[in-house]
C-alpha cells in the first residue's frame, strides 16, 4: 500500500533528506511530498539562526558532497599549528584548536573567522585577549576557559609561566593570556615586595643553661623569583627554619651576661647566618632584629637583686669619693688659713654671715673682736 509523506522546511531552516536511512540530499525551504511505503522517508531540519552544524555525517558530507557543502556552509579547518576563533554577528561562538574543523550554515547569521599562528608562540596579545573577553558571553566563558589561560599579575609581583611542568619565563605585572591547546599551562604569582617574617617564642638555652624566650623579626625580598621557587619548595617556610637555626647557634654558644651586655650580637650573627644561604636562592635578607629577650621569673628576680646590689655599691663608692673630696678640700682650706691671717679673717666673716642669715636679733658686746674671739650671744 502506497502512502505519501509531507515535510515542511521553513524559511529559517535547512533540511537533510534520508530514504531508508540513507542520505539523499540537502533541502532548501519548501514543502515536500514523497510517495512510497510508510515512513520510508525522513527529513532532519536545522535552524540556520543557530549556525553551528553538528552531525554524525559531517565527514561524509565533506568527502562526498563537497560542492554542495561549500555552497551551504562556511567550512573552518585549522592547520597543525593554527587556532581559529569564530564570531557570529560579532559575538564569539567557538574556538578551534589545531587540526579541527567545523561547519556553519550560511544565510541568516554572518560568520567571521580569525586565525592565529601557534608556531609564533602561545602568548595572546592584549588586544586579542580583550577582544575575546568583550565578545564572549556567559555561554562561551566555558569555551574560552578551556582554550585560553588568562592570568592577572598584580603590581609588585612576578608571574612564573610553566608549560607541561617546565619553567618558560617570568611575566611582568599585567594581564597575560595563552592558548592552552595540547599542553598544560600554569602561572604562579610571586610577591616581590619587601616583607616581614616574625619568629615568635623561641625557647633557647644559653651556654650557662639559662632558658630564654626570644622573638625575632626579619625583613626580606625575593629578587629572583624563578631561582627562589626552583630551589625552594616554600621560601617563606625555609627562611623561618633557617632563622631558628641561626638564633640557636647565636644564643646557645654564649652566656647570659654577654647576651644582655650586647644584644646586637644576636642580630649580627643571625643575619650573617641566613644572608649567606639565601643569597644563592635569589632572596635578599635585608635585616634581622631581636624584638624581645624574655627571662624566666626566678631569673628576673635574681637579676633584679644583682642590679640592686650593683647600684648600691656604686652609690657607696660615689659617697665615699665625695666625702674624701670634701675632707681634702677642708684640709686645704685649713692650711691656707693657718699661713694667711687675711684668709682666716675672711672665713670668719663668711661664717658669721651664714650664722646671721636666720637670726632675728643679734647683740654684740666688746666690738667685732669680741664676736670672733669671745662670747657671741644670739637672741631670736
Amino acid at each position: 500500500m502506497l502512502f505519501y509523506q509531507k515535510f515542511i522546511v521553513r524559511k529559517h531552516e535547512r533540511g537533510l533528506l534520508f530514504k531508508d536511512g540513507d542520505f539523499l540530499s540537502f533541502l532548501a525551504p519548501a514543502t515536500y511530498r514523497f510517495f512510497g511505503l510508510q515512513n520510508r522517508y525522513a527529513v532532519e531540519c536545522f535552524d540556520v539562526s543557530q549556525p553551528a552544524f553538528n552531525h554524525r555525517l559531517v565527514d561524509y558530507f565533506l568527502e562526498a558532497e563537497r560542492d554542495e557543502v561549500e555552497q551551504l556552509f562556511e567550512v573552518v579547518h585549522t592547520g597543525t599549528d593554527e587556532a581559529a576563533v569564530v564570531y557570529h554577528n560579532k559575538q564569539l561562538t567557538a574556538v578551534l584548536g589545531p587540526d579541527q574543523r567545523a561547519l556553519y550554515w550560511k544565510g541568516l547569521v554572518g560568520t567571521v573567522v580569525e586565525r592565529f599562528d601557534l608556531s609564533q608562540g602561545q602568548a595572546i596579545d592584549k588586544r586579542t585577549n580583550r577582544q575575546l573577553i568583550e565578545r564572549g558571553n556567559t555561554q562561551t566563558s566555558a569555551i574560552l576557559s578551556r582554550a585560553v589561560l588568562t592570568s592577572r599579575i598584580d603590581a609588585g609581583h612576578a608571574g612564573l609561566l610553566y608549560i607541561d611542568g617546565e619553567f618558560v619565563r617570568v611575566l611582568p605585572a599585567g594581564v597575560h593570556a595563552f592558548w592552552r591547546f595540547d599542553q598544560e599551562l600554569r602561572v604562579e604569582s610571586v610577591d616581590l615586595r619587601v616583607r616581614t617574617l616574625e619568629v615568635q617564642g623561641q625557647e633557647i638555652l644559653t651556654r650557662d643553661k639559662v632558658a630564654l624566650r626570644i622573638n625575632v623579626t626579619a625583613t626580606f625580598q625575593i629578587v629572583d623569583a624563578a631561582k627562589a621557587t626552583e630551589i625552594l619548595k616554600d621560601p617563606l617556610d625555609q627562611l623561618y627554619k633557617e632563622l631558628q637555626f641561626g638564633l640557636r647557634a647565636a644564643v646557645g654558644t654564649r652566656v647570659l651576661d654577654v647576651l644582655l651586655e650586647d644584644k646586637t650580637v644576636i642580630d649580627r650573627e643571625v643575619a650573617e647566618f641566613v644572608e649567606k644561604r639565601f643569597a644563592d636562592y635569589g632572596i635578599d635578607v635585608r635585616s634581622v632584629g631581636v624584638k624581645d629577650i624574655i627571662l624566666p621569673g626566678d631569673m628576673k628576680e635574681l637579676l633584679g637583686k644583682v642590679v640592686e646590689a650593683e647600684k648600691a655599691a656604686q652609690a657607696n663608692v660615689i659617697r665615699r669619693r665625695e666625702e674624701t673630696n670634701a675632707t681634702r678640700s677642708l684640709l686645704n682650706t685649713a692650711k691656707v688659713m693657718e699661713s694667711n691671717s687675711v684668709a682666716l679673717r675672711l672665713k670668719e666673716l663668711e661664717t658669721l654671715e651664714r650664722v646671721t642669715e636666720n637670726v632675728g636679733n643679734l647683740s654684740v658686746y666688746g666690738g667685732l673682736d669680741s664676736v670672733m674671739n669671745g662670747l657671741v650671744r644670739l637672741k631670736q
